[in-house]
């Protein structure tokens, strides 16, 4: 279902810090990071969920969810029922390159402001 989850946090250093040792137990561990605008992604080796925090001022901040699609045609389905049920685009299907090369997504604003994502890893047809 999810493929990431990815929330705002006003102290990047602590929170970072606080998710990387109460989570250690579980097998989660630090997998990739940026500036902390950006932030850091938590996961558990050779698995696909993952967890984001960032850098933010806002309060609360809004959520990132990414759900799976098995394929791009998936993630062009999600993007216009979205839009078709009242979301407002925030990304248009299509490849995302600078994550990595097969990562196909579209990004839509929810009613509350939140960032819903449909993402594909797989290779194109």
């Amino acid at each position: 279902m999810f493929d990431h989850v990815k929330f705002g946090v006003s102290d990047f250093a602590a929170s970072k810090a606080f998710y990387a040792q109460a989570l250690a137990p579980l097998g989660v561990a630090v997998g990739a990071e940026g500036e902390p605008s950006y932030g850091v992604e938590f996961v558990v080796k050779d698995e696909v969920p993952s967890l984001i925090l960032f850098q933010t001022r806002e309060k609360p901040a809004h959520l990132h969810i990414a759900f799976i699609a098995r394929t791009r045609a998936q993630v062009d389905a999600f993007h216009r029922a979205a839009l078709a049920a009242g979301a407002r685009d925030n990304g248009a299907p299509g490849l995302r390159p600078k994550y990595h090369a097969n990562y196909y997504a579209a990004f839509v604003i929810d009613p509350d402001g939140h960032n819903v994502e449909a993402v594909c890893h797989a290779p194109g047809a």
